[in-house]
């Protein structure tokens, strides 16, 4: 029976919380593992991805004789470096006769396997063989276009799978919204067969058009190189199931007075309070006062000034 440990420090409570599931989860980070033996090329791919991931990427160096992804209990170890990195993807190198330059792609899931993919590199380009404006180079740790194109990637179901995992091995951050200025690269990939696609690393550049919108220009930057698909798994139907289970929003408060109707959509009642007519305020007549004040000054002056020209003439 597995013993379950609780965190007696706050730095381990705060780690396993920063692990724990999320209605809005962090970004997937990659696993870069070496096999028994690789070769130069594939040494240059894995620390080139590595390049390209910095900042949401870990790369262990050292050789790896357990990991065997597609064997039968080859994946202990590679399940053990998943749940200690909290990596959900990973790229495992290896170069044998049979299988030369070899790279196996892959997801996890609660830390397991969840789906496999292996291809060869081909046409290897490194970035140092791209001679190009440094100053258009791709900023480190900036969101990535990412275009697919030829028909293999919605027919051919190894292809489809190929699709999925560079997306995610590619794409970093979920985000809303994006800002057009941050976008400065380019994952483009090209169905050439339905068992070969090309790679490319492209730098966006963008000019004026005499438009709101402004013309873009791909400068190829690296790596590129060709990859040919040789096995892949796929997860069964309730791993998958499981897998795509999204945790619903906390239901809204019920908000009083307010009713939806299918017809007339939304309705509110709207509650009056007894009309008091006797306490009502009256409008304000200032005006019609002060002229009313205005009048009877002038008639008292009037009725004044002729009392006073009646006792003038009786005097006289």
């Amino acid at each position: 029976m597995m013993e379950i440990r609780t965190p007696k420090t706050h730095k381990a409570k705060r780690v396993l919380e920063k692990r724990a599931p999320k209605l809005v989860e962090n970004g997937k980070k990659t696993l870069i593992l070496h096999g028994t033996k690789t070769s130069a090329t594939l040494s240059s791919v894995l620390m080139e991805l590595y390049r390209l991931k910095k900042g949401g990427a870990i790369k262990y160096s050292r050789r790896n004789e357990n990991i065997r992804p597609f064997e039968s209990g080859g994946e202990t170890s590679l399940e053990f470096f998943s749940q200690k990195t909290d990596c959900s993807i990973f790229a495992y190198g290896s170069h044998t006769k049979k299988r030369p330059d070899n790279l196996v792609l892959g997801r996890m899931y609660d830390h397991h396997v969840y789906d496999l993919i292996e291809v060869g590199i081909e046409n290897f380009k490194s970035l140092l063989s791209f001679s190009y404006d440094k100053k258009i180079a791709p900023h480190e740790g900036s969101k990535p276009f990412i275009c697919f194109t030829g028909e293999g990637f919605e027919n051919v179901p190894e292809l489809k799978q190929l699709r999925e995992v560079l997306t995610d091995l590619f794409r970093g951050e979920v985000v809303d919204n994006l800002n057009l200025t941050g976008l400065d690269r380019a994952y483009i990939c090209s169905a050439v067969s339905p068992t070969k696609v090309f790679l490319t690393h492209c730098a966006i550049k963008l000019k004026k058009s005499g438009t709101i919108v402004p013309r873009i220009e791909l400068v190829e930057v690296g790596p590129s190189m060709d990859l040919v698909i040789r096995r892949n798994r796929l997860p069964n139907e309730g791993l998958r199931k499981e897998a795509m289970k999204s945790s619903k929003d906390k239901p809204k408060k019920k908000v009083k007075n307010v009713d939806q109707d299918d017809v007339l959509g939304k309705r509110g009642r709207i509650f009056i309070p007894e009309q008091e007519v006797g306490k009502t305020p009256l409008p304000d007549k200032s005006k019609g006062v002060k002229r009313e004040r205005r009048e009877g000054k002038l008639k008292k002056k009037n009725k004044e000034a002729g009392s006073a020209s009646k006792k003038h003439k009786e005097s006289e």
